[in-house]
């Protein structure tokens, strides 16, 4: 594997003095953290060029980088997961397949809210001593008008009974009568057939994510197994002869950062990743492992550029693959790649530095991987930075933020071979060619570890709650 020059496209977040910007943030990311990050610190690297002086020469096939997450959002629907049925207890975590609906009323029969009292009629009433109406059991006999049976929550309601008391609302006096501590409104405490929902109503979309509530709905509503859509799976190649898996780096060997971080990264994206395994740097190893994978997606990490054991480009010659992308206009992590290996099986090579790598999952695995999953697309929210963002004068760039009060902070520690900025991020700005000043708007691409979050400054109204019983 050839990683990139750390500084051959990292840039960094412009910022005033130090001093000045750090004073007066609110809680996130503060204190020792600040500390340990240094997030405000000027970040070693040498600035942009001027606009005045040449630009670099470009590879020729390099996308723009919006172009490639639409490219790599069609590849992905275009071979989109057929539904299939499983049991309750293996859909968690799956998506919907089709429209939920309620194959009974809920609840199926008009059942009681409270313990207490079924009554009848108005008060006060003749308890019958014949026994209780429990949760569970037969259907008790028809109640007349002036009677009154003990009840328990979720027993089904006597046919004949107008209201349900609490126990704590009524005492029994002589005679074996029952009396009411508080007025008694017909259909008090008692849950109607249908109340809920009806017999073929819809209640939840295709293509919602199924959570245990949504397991605990689909069980009252009747189902034994869910129709959902599959999870697509995910192989990742972890190329270089360089890498360790443990240990301190030496003699020219670092460690490997990218296999820790990716298997979980891709399955917080909804995928089933079926293995992550290290490569040396060998051509014949790289065309064994890509060809021979059963995964819907290949992920390999480094190898993409140009260099001596850059095995990526010729492999997927060999194997007839067809490039998609080839090259992104995007800092860090230009030399990125899609590439459809046939069958409905896709690559995209990510480059060999970590933050670089970073930038090819949310540029291209995460589009393919939604639309594949058919997951809705994770749309960027936006917020005004705080500080001056240095630009590259061609592509986009993406760089770590956090929000502080109703701006976002750009972080340094950003350049492709970094990870300091990224595992204190809670997202990634997207910067466009020249730059941002202080107060411009940018979209953030969300992580998919933090919650989408609005920026109170754009988000202009409070949540709303409401309370049901």
């Amino acid at each position: 594997m050839t990683p990139q020059d750390p500084a051959a496209d990292s840039g960094t977040a412009g910022t005033s003095d130090p001093g000045e910007v750090s004073g007066g943030v609110p809680d996130a990311l503060d204190g020792a953290l600040d500390d340990a990050l240094a997030l405000q610190a000027p970040a070693p690297a040498s600035p942009p060029p001027p606009e005045s002086a040449p630009a670099p020469p470009e590879r020729h096939r390099a996308t723009p980088w919006p172009e490639a997450r639409e490219a790599a959002r069609k590849a992905g629907a275009a071979v989109g997961p057929a539904p299939r049925s499983v049991p309750l207890g293996e859909a968690l975590g799956r998506l919907l397949g089709e429209t939920l609906t309620a194959l009974t009323d809920l609840p199926s029969f008009d059942s009681s809210a409270m313990d207490g009292w079924a009554v009848a009629g108005p008060g006060p009433w003749r308890v019958d001593e014949d026994g209780a109406v429990l949760a569970g059991h037969a259907p008790a006999a028809a109640l007349d008008d002036g009677t009154a049976v003990r009840i328990a929550t979720g027993a089904r309601v006597p046919p004949g009974a107008t209201a349900v008391i609490r126990s704590e609302h009524a005492r029994t006096g002589t005679g074996g009568r029952l009396y009411a501590e508080r007025e008694v409104v017909p259909g008090q405490d008692i849950r109607p057939r249908g109340q809920e929902c009806r017999t073929g109503d819809p209640l939840l979309p295709a293509g919602t994510p199924v959570s245990p509530a949504v397991l605990g709905l689909a069980a009252a509503a009747g189902y034994d197994e869910l129709l959902v859509l599959p999870r697509p799976t995910v192989e990742v190649l972890v190329l270089g002869d360089e890498l360790l898996t443990s240990g301190l780096p030496h003699e020219g060997l670092i460690r490997d950062a990218l296999g820790p971080m990716l298997g979980p990264w891709l399955e917080a994206l909804g995928a089933d990743v079926l293995g992550t395994h290290r490569i040396g740097d060998d051509a014949d190893a790289l065309y064994a492992a890509v060809t021979g994978s059963p995964a819907h997606l290949v992920i390999t990490t480094g190898g993409t550029a140009a260099g001596p054991v850059d095995h990526v480009h010729p492999v997927l010659a060999k194997a007839g693959a067809e490039l998609l992308v080839d090259g992104v206009k995007v800092r860090p992590g230009h030399p990125m790649l899609l590439a459809r290996l046939g069958e409905g099986r896709h690559l995209v090579g990510l480059p060999g530095n970590p933050l670089a790598a970073v930038s090819g999952l949310l540029t291209l695995a995460e589009p393919l991987l939604r639309a594949r999953s058919g997951r809705p697309a994770s749309e960027p929210y936006r917020g005004p930075v705080r500080d001056e963002v240095q630009g590259h004068p061609q592509d986009t760039r993406l760089v770590p933020v956090v929000h502080r009060g109703d701006h976002l902070v750009p972080l340094h520690y950003n350049g492709p071979a970094m990870l300091r900025g990224i595992a204190a991020a809670a997202g990634m700005a997207v910067v466009p060619p020249g730059g941002a000043r202080p107060g411009d708007t940018l979209d953030v691409l969300d992580l998919p570890w933090s919650a989408p979050q609005a920026l109170s400054a754009a988000a202009g109204t409070a949540a709303r709650g409401a309370c049901f019983t």
